[in-house]
């Protein structure tokens, strides 16, 4: 039987404000308080960071700290490959969301003649490009390394040489070239993008279904719909952003927090209807910050919800 490994990713120099390196910890936390010993349950394994160079100066502006992202991101995926290659079950936990690229770069890495399919739930799109980006945090480039998009007809920013070169690496990480297909992608809940993200997306036809969406027809009719989106693919990663739940409801304990998202059991719906179709290799949590908490541990304490109930349908589906 297969045993799953937790792979503990505390990086979040991809995001705009620190403190998601705090977020596994505090996932471990919530469990304590609950007096559940998930975490004593399972191998696994800490991800090196390079957190320290927060404070270095900025040099590549429109991708910061870009040099230290793609190590992070090289040694996810290899950590990825190996957990998949050793037949052990990839549960990532990261802080920041720039982490995605190495996860899917390890799958395809483990996986090179496979398709892979990604689910993306979140409110973010994270298509952004050095050359489309407006802030030039890294954690809302990850997919669009996985696409090997650099979202040229969209540019706005003019990228230095040096970043160019990084950025080309970056999307080389684990094997060369485009991980995912663009018709393989499929997001939930994204409602916070900026234009050359939304032509990204109306151009390449990749679907969103919104929150509004999926209450007015329904979660298992969309669900359903997406699953049939994947069909074409052989493995299917799920990257749950906990920026996709509403923070008005649950809290503000993420980097980015945005109104109008899911509720904590529709999040675990979502989820746990792909593993069911046991094509899901790798289930990964991003952006719990405690430090931006409104409300206690809160955030950090709904994502462990999703965590375990994801955890119990893997268990169940992929490991038996």
């Amino acid at each position: 039987m297969k045993e799953i490994k937790l792979i503990k990713n505390r990086s979040d120099i991809g995001a705009g404000t620190r403190g998601s390196d705090l977020g596994i910890d505090a996932i471990e936390i919530a469990a304590i308080n609950k007096n559940d010993d998930y975490f004593n349950l399972y191998a696994y394994e800490n991800v090196e960071t390079e957190n320290e160079t927060i404070y270095n100066k900025v040099n590549n502006s429109f991708a910061k700290r870009i040099g230290s992202v793609v190590n992070v991101c090289t040694r996810l995926s290899n950590s990825v490959e190996n957990s998949l290659k050793n037949n052990t079950y990839p549960v990532v936990l990261s802080g920041d969301h720039s982490s995605a690229l190495g996860t899917i770069s390890g799958i395809k890495a483990a996986h090179p003649e496979k398709t892979i399919g990604v689910v993306w739930v979140d409110a973010h799109a994270d298509v952004h490009s050095p050359y489309t980006s407006p802030s030039g945090n890294i954690h809302g480039m990850p997919l669009a390394a996985a696409l090997a998009d650099d979202n040229l007809d969209f540019k706005i920013n003019d990228v230095s040489e040096e970043t160019v070169g990084l950025w080309d690496k970056m999307k080389n990480i684990g094997i060369e070239g485009q991980k995912v297909k663009h018709e393989h992608v499929v997001y939930f809940g994204v409602r916070d993008t900026e234009e050359p993200e939304e032509g990204l997306i109306a151009k390449n036809e990749i679907k969103n279904y919104s929150v509004a969406e999926m209450r007015y027809r329904g979660f298992e009719q969309c669900v359903k719909e997406a699953i049939e989106r994947l069909d074409a693919c052989d493995v299917v990663y799920v990257s749950f952003d906990v920026d996709s739940m509403d923070c008005d409801l649950i809290s503000k304990g993420t980097g980015t927090p945005v109104s109008k998202g899911f509720d904590i059991e529709e999040a675990i719906y979502i989820i746990q209807q792909f593993i069911e179709t046991k094509k899901v290799v790798c289930f990964e949590v991003v952006e719990v910050n405690p430090t931006l908490d409104n409300k206690g541990n809160r955030m950090a304490e709904a994502a462990f919800d999703v965590l375990k109930a994801a955890t119990a349908t893997i268990t169940e589906k992929m490991l038996s």
